[in-house]
């Protein structure tokens, strides 16, 4: 495992040349969607920059994978939107770094390891719905608003030109990479949309008419609040939603690059470098974010493998809030629109619509759930969140069914229900029904050779089992529970009266 500092691993052949042009066609793509998403919540466009520029150089110095980018990313910030409206652009500082005290808690304590937990068609409704929403963002640009601020769609020769200029970055970053992928293809579109319109004077949207973008190094800077109660329970559950929505969206991101360059990444250092990211960026005055999907992928279609591309990205993006910013104002919005919606398109998994009549009906209503709440509330830890209970409900209803009981009599006359399938909430009503007390021998035993006692909800039905049998004047035993349910057992011995038998040749491991 290489440590943080040392950031060139000279046993890999790092390639300059792919590390170099990633880097750079990544803080193109990173601008406009770090402006964007900044003017969207209403904050001034060098706070998406900022933060665009500070997240990927912590993340990329210390992060839990080469190759993953992180910025301004928009999941973060539409979170806080409400928050910024009602108290202001200070309280928008604070909460980021205090989500950033969150997120490198999760690391330090190992929790990112629960991500797990989301299941592939939660991380496919996830994915579908960003690029719906990455997608739909870049349809905005279409429309424009006057000197009174009413928003229009664009009209006339004016629409055409940009429509024209987006078929065209789309036809150029879908082409291009047949010709050659020595040289990024979205870096090349903006190249060549900027040269036709500067050679041919089209008078199209640039840049310059959503922001100015120039500006001085972000300064140290502690937010303007009352250090007080009151203004902690104000940003407290906003900075929990956006350190969790920061978190789930990079841990996301890590498995899809994991999934893409068969390597593995490491969950709770990148929690970290989320978190120490988010709390500069409190302190510096940027919007806060995390990894950003579509940036990621641009990077790794570029060819970069290594942590350099991510470190050039961000002081690409400093170079340019410092000096190059009258170049970037005079970009065609078409252009930087037609690279989102490949990424948007790139973003989708189409795969998940050809498997569709393959994958359990249950399976689909969840990707579809969690597509939808992610496009409708825009809210992304709602999604995942929901997916997962659904994800949850529909295992436990599915293993409710599997229980059955084996039943015979011995020659002593002595009556025995084999158990399969575990025990737990979902199937103690089934279980029961199992039984027949009244008429039943005077001995029975149930044999636990094949199941699990899982939760309270077993222990009370053999609780109940076992009187049931009692006031008939009959036995019941318990037999081949393994170690841990016998201890589980014990515990409850308070609660509950149950006769275990002992079996001294049956012995299961206790699982470590």
């Amino acid at each position: 495992m290489e440590n943080s500092l040392k950031l060139f691993d000279f046993s890999q052949k790092i390639n300059f040349k792919n590390e170099l042009l990633a880097g750079f066609t990544v803080a193109m793509t990173m601008i406009p969607e770090s402006l964007s998403f900044a003017i969207l919540a209403g904050l001034s466009p060098l706070t998406g920059l900022y933060a665009a520029f500070m997240m990927g150089l912590v993340t990329a110095i210390f992060g839990g994978r080469p190759g993953m980018v992180s910025g301004g990313a928009g999941a973060t910030i539409v979170v806080l939107i409400a928050l910024i409206k009602t108290h202001g652009v200070e309280y928008l500082f604070a909460t980021v770094a205090l989500a950033g005290v969150f997120q490198m808690l999760v690391g330090v304590f190992r929790l990112g390891k629960f991500v797990r937990l989301i299941p592939q068609p939660v991380m496919y409704g996830f994915l579908n719905g960003l690029a719906v929403i990455i997608f739909m963002a870049q349809v905005e640009q279409f429309k424009i608003t006057d000197a009174n601020g009413v928003v229009t769609w664009l009209q006339g020769s004016s629409l055409y030109i940009m429509l024209g200029l987006t078929a065209l970055t789309i036809a150029i970053v879908y082409f291009f990479p047949k010709i050659t992928k020595a040289l990024p293809s979205s870096l090349i579109a903006i190249l060549i949309v900027f040269g036709v319109v500067v050679g041919f004077g089209i008078h199209t949207k640039t840049v310059a008419d959503i922001a100015r973008i120039s500006g001085n190094l972000p300064s140290f800077h502690i937010p303007e609040i009352p250090f007080s109660l009151e203004t902690l329970q104000i940003i407290f559950p906003y900075a929990l939603i956006m350190a969790g929505v920061g978190l789930i969206e990079s841990l996301l991101t890590l498995s899809m690059v994991d999934e893409i360059t068969n390597s593995k990444g490491n969950t709770n250092k990148e929690a970290v470098a989320q978190g120490l990211a988010n709390v500069t960026n409190g302190f510096f005055g940027g919007m806060g974010g995390c990894a950003m999907v579509a940036q990621t992928l641009v990077n790794l279609n570029a060819g970069s493998k290594a942590r350099l591309s991510g470190i050039i990205a961000s002081l690409t993006i400093l170079v340019i809030i410092l000096v190059g910013a009258p170049f970037i104002e005079k970009i065609p919005m078409a252009a930087l629109v037609g690279v989102m919606m490949m990424v948007a398109i790139s973003t989708f998994q189409w795969v998940s619509i050809s498997i569709i009549n393959k994958m359990p009906k249950s399976d689909i209503f969840v990707g579809i759930t969690v597509a939808l709440i992610t496009i409708i509330l825009h809210n992304l830890a709602l999604a995942v969140l929901v997916g997962v209970i659904i994800s949850a409900l529909v295992f436990a209803w599915d293993n409710a069914k599997r229980i059955r009981a084996r039943k015979y009599t011995d020659e002593n006359g002595v009556k025995y229900y084999q158990i399969l399938g575990p025990l737990f909430f979902g199937s103690v009503t089934t279980f029961i029904d199992k039984f027949d007390p009244v008429n039943d021998p005077d001995q029975v035993v149930i044999d636990f050779k094949e199941s699990r006692i899982v939760d309270m909800s077993a222990i009370d039905a053999l609780d109940k089992l076992s009187k049931k049998y009692t006031q008939q004047n009959k036995k019941l035993h318990l037999r081949h529970l393994s170690e841990d349910c016998r201890k589980m057992l014990k515990n409850a011995e308070a609660v509950i009266e149950v006769n275990i038998q002992d079996d001294p040749t049956y012995k299961v491991m206790p699982e470590k």
